[in-house]
């Protein structure tokens, strides 16, 4: 009987808009690190395994995780923004294009 293998996706989004997805075939008890490896997206992208925040299915998962058939292994970019100051500015943007007299800003 042949060894079963498991069908794994690597992604990785260097940038807004951008994804880098590599499909892979592994021998069953591949772990994410392996999954990495053999992706090739570390050395693409320049990225160092130390300290990588990592995921599968949007999950946080460390990279010794064992992986099962069709799991999406996510490599995580570190936030250049704090989520709650980028709200706080896109709400104030919405706020002042739609009443410009709220913002002290009138339209001439």
């Amino acid at each position: 009987m042949a060894p079963a293998e498991l069908r794994i996706e690597v992604v990785y989004c260097p940038g807004p808009g951008v994804n880098d997805l590599c499909a892979l075939q592994m021998a069953e008890g591949a772990t994410v690190a392996d999954a990495l490896q053999a992706s090739g997206l570390l050395q693409r992208h320049g990225l160092k395994p130390e300290g990588l925040r990592l995921g599968v299915w949007g999950k946080a998962r460390e990279a010794d995780s064992a992986l099962r058939d069709r799991d999406r292994v996510e490599i995580y970019r570190p936030l250049t923004v704090d989520p709650k100051e980028a709200r706080r500015l896109r709400y104030k943007r919405h706020r002042d294009k739609a009443d410009p007299a709220v913002s002290g800003n009138p339209k001439r």
